[in-house]
């Protein structure tokens, strides 16, 4: 393996890992400054709303987007074997 397939190769991972955490970042992204705005604005100081809340976000887009970051971590791993296979 050249030192240009392993740079492909972590250009992909990079990629694909982006691709499947960047959802579920934005959405407890999301929800933290919106929780926290509210928080501001009602003086309510309670962080566990923020921990379930975040909780629930993540659960939500796990099983409307699961299939889809399931579906994309495997074809990457399906590259990975098949560049391996030529090695």
């Amino acid at each position: 393996m050249t030192d240009t397939d392993i740079v492909h190769v972590l250009k992909l991972m990079s990629i694909t890992g982006l691709k499947v955490a960047g959802p579920i970042l934005g959405a407890v992204l999301a929800v933290g400054v919106l929780v926290s705005l509210i928080q501001t604005i009602t003086q309510i100081q309670e962080q566990a709303v923020v921990y379930v809340l975040k909780f629930v976000a993540v659960a939500i887009v796990l099983l409307i987007g699961g299939p889809w970051m399931l579906q994309e971590v495997t074809g990457f791993v399906k590259v990975l074997f098949a560049r391996a296979a030529l090695v």
